[in-house]
């Protein structure tokens, strides 16, 4: 073996290493790591195991001689001088490669060392930069601690400056805004006690208010009595009705309604009678119906079983009578009355006698007559449990469909039944019930059946 090198990758690869071999020394010409820490150069040793690895492999493949007769008969003998050999020169060839593979793992440990300080070179260089790093840290905080320390010093003598500067405007301007204080604060107990007194004067208004309606409801009551009390003298007496105790009016202005709102309700009749004159009002109480219908131009008297409602018709300048209904009826003409109204009559009567009143009403009035009954509605059972049985002379409701019978059976036609006054109106928790629930069993408290006397 001369030593040359004929195969071109063989070039290439010693090409690579010396240009990372001179790479290696321009970044470390004293052979010192990062850290100016002395790194062993390994480079002899790799062409060592090189050279002597290349030394074995060529053992046995080189042969000076050309190829020919006698090269082959020298290389016969020659394996033949080597197989008898073998005994003798296994042993030494175990032991290279035994050296071979100590030099490769002595490399090998030799290179972990080297890259091990290396980074312990990387570190000491990052431990310097750090304490570099520190120092001028350290620096910088010491010129802007004195910088901050100038700056407050400043401050404070600028404080104490303004400091003094008030304290010297402090006797004037405490006076000035002590003024202006007390005069905000007087300005306020002044809207304070305006306030007050604008409010216990609505009060007193409001109370007043009350007062004077409640007097002026009392002094009607009294000229009402005073009034009865001059009609009664020339009024024929009768024998004292059931609950003679009870003051019927005062009852009627508590449970039923003022006399306006029953009036408001009642407008509707005169719509229906306009062309029913004359109508006579079974029950006429108060009044407020004979009252809507000379409002409105239509002849019309009343009769009533109670002296003091009949009375005080009477001091309002209506046409009525005290009268049992019955015998009052009998007593007319056939055929002498345009219409007749009942209004919360029914309900007082015993159950056989509501027939004979609705023949008896039939029997006066002319063909084409107008019967009106108005009743509360039992439909709505809201009527059982705060409106029926307040009166104690209520005996038993009348369903819509019976009056209509006792009409049709006793020759009325075109019959009409008008519900009256809903009950949600009164009494809105109804409102949460379902639609058709409250419809049927809530609907109206009240209902009016009308009937035309037939030819």
């Amino acid at each position: 073996m001369d030593g040359h090198i004929d195969d071109p990758r063989a070039e290439e690869l010693v090409a690579v290493i010396a240009e990372i071999r001179q790479r290696v020394r321009a970044r470390n010409p004293n052979g010192l790591a990062p850290g100016n820490l002395p790194l062993p150069d390994l480079l002899p040793l790799l062409h060592a195991r090189d050279a002597a690895e290349a030394k074995v492999a060529s053992i046995g493949t080189v042969n000076p001689r050309p190829a020919g007769l006698k090269n082959s008969l020298i290389q016969s003998v020659k394996r033949m001088v080597a197989r008898a050999l073998d005994w003798h020169v296994r042993e030494q060839v175990e032991f290279n490669r035994g050296v071979m593979e100590c030099v490769q793992a002595s490399l090998e440990v030799l290179n972990e060392y080297k890259q091990t300080l290396s980074a312990i070179a990387g570190d000491a260089r990052e431990l310097r930069d750090i304490r570099d790093h520190w120092a001028e840290w350290h620096r910088g905080w010491e010129q802007k601690l004195t910088h901050t320390e100038i700056q407050f010093l400043r401050s404070v003598s600028e404080l104490q400056a303004a400091f003094q500067h008030r304290v010297t405007l402090m006797d004037a301007n405490y006076r000035e805004q002590m003024k202006a204080q007390h005069t905000e604060f007087e300005h306020a107990m002044e809207r304070q006690s305006e306030d007050i007194h604008q409010r216990f004067w609505d009060d007193l208004a409001r109370i007043r208010t009350e007062y004077e309606l409640l007097i002026h409801s009392e002094l009607r009551l009294v000229r009402q009595r005073a009034s009865l009390a001059r009609a009664v003298e020339h009024a024929p007496q009768s024998a004292p009705p059931e609950f003679a105790n009870v003051d019927w009016l005062k009852f009627a202005e508590k449970f039923r309604g003022s006399e306006d709102d029953i009036r408001r309700r009642q407008q509707m009749y005169a719509l229906r009678f306009r062309e029913h004159a004359p109508v006579l009002d079974v029950g006429c109480g108060r009044g407020e119906m004979l009252q809507v219908f000379r409002d409105s131009g239509i002849a019309a008297r009343g009769i009533d079983s109670n002296t003091d409602s009949i009375a005080l018709c009477l001091a309002n300048g209506l046409e009525a009578e005290q009268a049992d209904l019955f015998a009052y009826l009998s007593a007319l003409p056939d055929a002498s009355l345009g219409g007749v109204v009942c209004c919360q009559v029914v309900e007082h009567l015993p159950p056989s006698r509501l027939p004979e009143m609705i023949q008896l009403v039939h029997a006066k009035l002319r063909a084409g007559g107008l019967l009106a009954i108005e009743t509360p509605n039992p439909e709505c059972l809201a009527i059982f449990a705060t409106h029926f049985y307040l009166d104690p002379t209520h005996r038993h409701p009348i369903p819509p469909a019976l009056a209509g019978f006792y009409l049709e059976e006793t020759g009325f036609g075109r019959i009409e039944i008008e519900r009256l006054s809903p009950a949600m109106e009164s009494m809105p928790s109804l409102a949460g019930l379902p639609e058709a629930f409250r419809d049927q069993f809530f609907g109206s408290l009240d209902y009016a059946a009308f009937g035309i006397k037939l030819g």
